[in-house]
């Protein structure tokens, strides 16, 4: 590649998305300057459990991302753990972070993705039909194909919760049948609810290398949460915590902002956890997180934020998914997967995730409408019927609009 090609290339890769000024100092310099010579940052890191991977604090979550140009660009901000999921854009994120990290050395990053196999109850982590493991296995070589690659680091059975079904015989078989064929080096688990029982299966059954929880400032029981992250850590298994900022705003016109910065440290506060996986969509977020991580050390206004969320009277965001609240319903509606989808959908402004978890709760059409009193008293203070009709507007909008 000529060298007048090699400038333009990196040009388009760091500053299509945004522009000069949200590259990080390292990567400005960088610029006229052969790919090749560009020098990536070497970020605050940890090492990702008994798997031996040197991390960043943060990784990046691409469900968000809509552009190869902006994966290639967190790389070279120093970013190398990055997670995808076959129900992101319906596989097309797949391909999109494949295109990112073409032609870039394989062992210089670092790549998961997730797979619920056929026949999951995503709603409640529950087993529906018997696995059918060479299904599985089929299902995760498809994600490899997407990503134009041999194998991903990291292959993670998601919406984890329930022991039993974490230790299903067929379902650990396959896990173990595509590390043999090398499909995948390591493999773990992504959970939302029933956090520390899957914690404490995941370190018991000396299988899963990784899980990735929900884990933030505003979790419940956190003394018991907290002594599940360290019996897992300890155990060996690497953690990764999703959903660090408790959906990011305390409304849905996003007039409130939470302090993103202070509840990140707060999560990296817990030496049990490795990196945070951070959705990130452009250039300034990326900037944003990185100079985060370079100074844990919360100030002040950092922590009387954080201590003026939690004794804001506003419900926010995020869903516990406790699911306390389905048993309450006369309809018995899977009101914690609405809820989440409500959170990506106001909080993040992923339209096609949110979409994609609404779908999962399998609504009735006019849900809530027959009820004049709704008859649930949400854990985190939720006018649940209201989120309900709002959020459920969603699933009669043509998928083609809300992907990319």
């Amino acid at each position: 590649m000529k060298s007048n090609q090699r400038r333009e290339f990196l040009k388009k890769s760091l500053l299509g998305l945004s522009g000069a000024a949200l590259i990080p100092g390292s990567l400005k310099a960088a610029i006229n300057v052969n790919i090749e010579q560009a020098e990536i940052p070497v970020l605050p890191s940890r090492i990702l459990g008994s798997t031996g991977i040197k991390t960043p604090l943060i990784s990046m979550g691409t469900g968000p991302a809509n552009n190869p140009n902006f994966i290639k660009s967190a790389y070279y901000a120093g970013v190398k753990l990055f997670f995808s999921a076959t129900y992101y854009g319906e596989g097309n994120n797949e391909k999109l972070v494949g295109e990112g990290l073409k032609g870039l050395p394989r062992d210089s990053f670092v790549i998961g993705t997730a797979a619920p196999p056929d026949g999951m109850d995503t709603r409640t982590g529950n087993l529906t039909t018997p696995l059918d493991v060479n299904a599985y296995i089929q299902k995760a070589e498809v994600s490899l194909d997407r990503f134009g690659l041999d194998y991903v680091d990291i292959f993670l059975f998601p919406y984890a919760g329930k022991r039993d079904v974490m230790l299903n015989e067929s379902l650990l078989k396959a896990l173990q049948e595509l590390k043999k064929k090398g499909k995948t080096k390591f493999l773990g688990i992504a959970t939302h609810s029933n956090i520390e029982e899957a914690l404490r299966a995941a370190a018991d059954s000396k299988i899963y290398d990784v899980v990735m929880p929900a884990y933030n400032y505003k979790v419940k029981n956190k003394e018991a949460m907290n002594e599940a992250l360290l019996y897992a850590s300890k155990a060996g298994v690497g953690i990764v915590a999703m959903k660090t900022t408790a959906g990011a705003f305390s409304d849905k016109t996003r007039t409130s902002p939470l302090n993103s910065d202070a509840a990140l440290k707060w999560v990296l506060q817990n030496e049990s956890i490795t990196s945070i996986v951070s959705g990130m969509s452009s250039l300034e977020e990326l900037q944003k997180n990185i100079a985060m991580i370079k100074n844990l050390k919360m100030s002040d206004q950092e922590l009387k934020d954080l201590n003026l969320t939690e004794l804001n009277t506003e419900p926010g965001l995020y869903c516990y998914q406790c699911r306390k609240c389905v048993p309450q319903c006369r309809y018995n509606l899977e009101i914690p997967t609405v809820m989440r989808s409500y959170m990506y959908a106001y909080g993040y402004r992923d339209m096609g995730h949110a979409q994609h978890t609404l779908m999962e709760a399998d609504l009735p059409v006019n849900s809530c409408k027959s009820c004049e009193n709704c008859s649930v008293k949400c854990s985190a203070g939720f006018n649940v019927k209201e989120k309900i009709m709002d959020i459920s507007r969603l699933k009669d909008v043509p998928r083609e609009f809300l992907i990319s």
